[in-house]
């Protein structure tokens, strides 16, 4: 397979691309797939030349500039028709969605069950439920497939799998950027948000870390 084809492959059909790809649904990123690790490890094996080399050293002798002042990194995810996130160190890895089975005499708001995840069962919660968002509302306005997600997260020794519509994936952005959550955001939702990153036509809430560990917590008691 030459380097053009396989460059097309993800840029496509693949998650940069209209994410029409069969293997998307079982990979769930391309990065996971056998085809995007071929690519990379021919790119590794490609000859360096001098002048790559120099045009690199060039650029890491520059100073930074206020648009490379990314001093924070975060998980993107949409439920209903809000686009939200998490600080990456949350995450552990993001699954296939799967039905969870309920627990009997239990009915916190907010817990769903548990679900298998390769052998390993995690407690399912509802973001949905705990932040106050209607998860029937708002596809998201693209024109390519969506997926809902499993993301496992990892709070204080405790696993959980949070269900959400779709994954925009992970972000990078300058902390000094986050502005204030608008006033006409939902009373349910805002408390939870520490403030709002504006990215290409999105508006991300920015989902006060501690907040939503202690409720989920709180919420599996």
């Amino acid at each position: 397979m030459s380097t053009t084809i396989i460059e097309a492959c993800w840029n496509q059909i693949g998650v940069n691309g209209d994410q029409s790809c069969e293997k998307l649904e079982q990979h769930i990123h391309c990065r996971n797939c056998e085809v995007y690790a071929a690519a990379a490890q021919q790119n590794l094996q490609r000859v360096v030349g001098d002048d790559y080399k120099k045009d690199w050293a060039a650029h890491f002798r520059q100073a930074a500039t206020d648009t490379q002042q990314q001093d924070a990194s975060c998980l993107v995810f949409r439920i209903g028709r809000e686009w939200l996130s998490l600080p990456t160190r949350m995450f552990v890895a993001v699954a296939p969605i799967a039905t969870p089975h309920r627990l009997p005499h239990r009915a916190s708001r907010g817990l769903r069950g548990i679900v298998n995840v390769g052998g390993t069962l995690y407690p399912c919660m509802s973001l949905a439920e705990l932040l106050g968002i209607d998860e029937t509302e708002g596809e998201a306005a693209t024109h390519r497939h969506t997926f809902a997600r499993l993301l496992l997260t990892r709070w204080e020794d405790q696993s959980y799998a949070l269900p959400v519509a779709d994954l925009h994936g992970l972000l990078r952005y300058a902390s000094a950027t986050v502005q204030a959550p608008a006033a006409t955001i939902n009373k349910g939702l805002s408390r939870f948000l520490s403030g709002v990153i504006s990215h290409q036509d999105m508006r991300i809430g920015v989902l006060d870390e501690a907040l939503i560990g202690y409720q989920l917590a709180r919420t599996l008691r």
